[in-house]
Formats: C-alpha cells, sequence, structure tokens
C-alpha cells in the first residue's frame, strides 16, 4: 500500500487553489443535494478538505452530528475553524481511511466529495464493503467526483485535463494514484442504488446520490432466512 498523500500544504490555500482552476463548479456540485439529505443525522465525512461543505451541512442542518475522517492534519483544523460555533457537533479523526476501522456507529449519511479520486477501485471497494456495514437503513451516499464523459469533449478535452490534475496532485502532494476509479460499478455490485446525478461543465464534474436501501432490504431477507 503506497503511503497517503500529504495535503497539508494545500490547507491554506485550497480554496482559492480550486476557484482559480475551476471557478464555482466545484462548490455547486458539492451543494447540489443538501436538501435532499436534510432528515439525516449522524453524518461521516471522508477528505471534505478545508471543510467548507461540512460547514455547510451543519448550517443547513441543525441537527446533524459528524464524524470527519482525513490523514491530513492541517485539512483537519481548517475543517473545525470552517465549522465555527457548530463545531461542537464534529467529531474529527486523523487517518488512512483505507487502514481505519469504521466501527460502533450508524451512519445515515456518507459523504466523499473530491474524495474517492485518491483511490484506487479496489481501495473503494474495501471502504465501500466496509461502510455498508455501518449504514442505517434509509442511508445516503453524496458523491462529487471528476468524469470524462463519452464523445469529443472526453477525448480531447476532460481526459488530459484529469491526467494533468492527477499529474499536479502528485507533485503536490505525493498522489500515487494517476487514473479515476471505477466506484459506480463498484457501488452497484455491492448493492447501492443510484438515485440522482447532475453534472457540471460539460459533464466533467458529476453530483451523485446514492441510496444504501437496497442493501438493507438484502441483509433483513438474509437474517430473515437464516432464522427459519
Amino acid at each position: 500500500m503506497n503511503a497517503a498523500p500529504n495535503f497539508d500544504g494545500l490547507a491554506r490555500i485550497y480554496r482559492w487553489l480550486e476557484f482559480a482552476t475551476f471557478g464555482p463548479a466545484l462548490w455547486r456540485c458539492r451543494c447540489s443535494f443538501l436538501e435532499e439529505v436534510r432528515d439525516c443525522r449522524r453524518a461521516l465525512v471522508l477528505g471534505d478538505g478545508d471543510g467548507r461543505f461540512t460547514a455547510r451541512l451543519l448550517e443547513t442542518n441543525p441537527d446533524v452530528r459528524i464524524d470527519a475522517v482525513d490523514a491530513s492534519p492541517a485539512m483537519l483544523r481548517a475543517l473545525v475553524k470552517q465549522a465555527g460555533t457548530n463545531s461542537d457537533r464534529v467529531c474529527t479523526c486523523c487517518a488512512d481511511v483505507r487502514e481505519h476501522q469504521f466501527t460502533g456507529t450508524t451512519y445515515d449519511l456518507v459523504v466523499t466529495h473530491f474524495f474517492l479520486d485518491c483511490l484506487t477501485t479496489g481501495e473503494v471497494a474495501a471502504l465501500v464493503r466496509q461502510l455498508k456495514g455501518c449504514l442505517s437503513p434509509h442511508a445516503y451516499w453524496l458523491i462529487s467526483e471528476f468524469a470524462v464523459p463519452q464523445g469529443m469533449f472526453g477525448v480531447m478535452i476532460a481526459r488530459p485535463l484529469v491526467s494533468a490534475l492527477y499529474w499536479m496532485f502528485r507533485g503536490l502532494t505525493g498522489l500515487r494514484v494517476s487514473s479515476l476509479p471505477q466506484y459506480k460499478q463498484t457501488l452497484g455490485e455491492i448493492g447501492f442504488k443510484y438515485k440522482q446525478n447532475k453534472s457540471f461543465l460539460d459533464g466533467l464534474l458529476a453530483a451523485e446520490l446514492w441510496s444504501a436501501e437496497s442493501i438493507s432490504c438484502y441483509n433483513h431477507v438474509k437474517i430473515a432466512s437464516q432464522r427459519d
């Protein structure tokens, strides 16, 4: 297993680096389904960078409590600062999610905004398999990611741009991953249901809402059959 990338050096400039490259598009992507998760009460937020989404989630949902996991201590400090007066509803954990054990808490929301692209397809699969046992029957999974759409735009613009971003973050953080993971296939195979999606910048950015309901139904049937 490669060492986790080090995002500490980007904590102070993350917001401005993002805006300089993509304007407000990444932020709009993150916030696409805030209304749909307004009733969630226990959220697991993985790799939220400087914590702007965590702060917005806390503002729009006054009852939610958040566990935030990130391998960067500097990013976690920025996240707590962003949370402001709502920081008492945030519990942070500095850990590599590939090694962290998610036990003891049941979540009704998982958030991974521009985070899964730091993992390989195999690492995403291992993470999803572990988290599926920590979810409530009607849990949601919010995802924002880069994508390479079909057609000329994907071939001529999106694919080279994504490759350039990986090259840039390898230099800035030591990120060893070099291609987008096949997370959709993984989530579908494990039993998550694809609910909604929105695209930005001609399909370069994708916001997605997944549900764990089908997993819960399967587990319920499995337990019932075992009892019989």
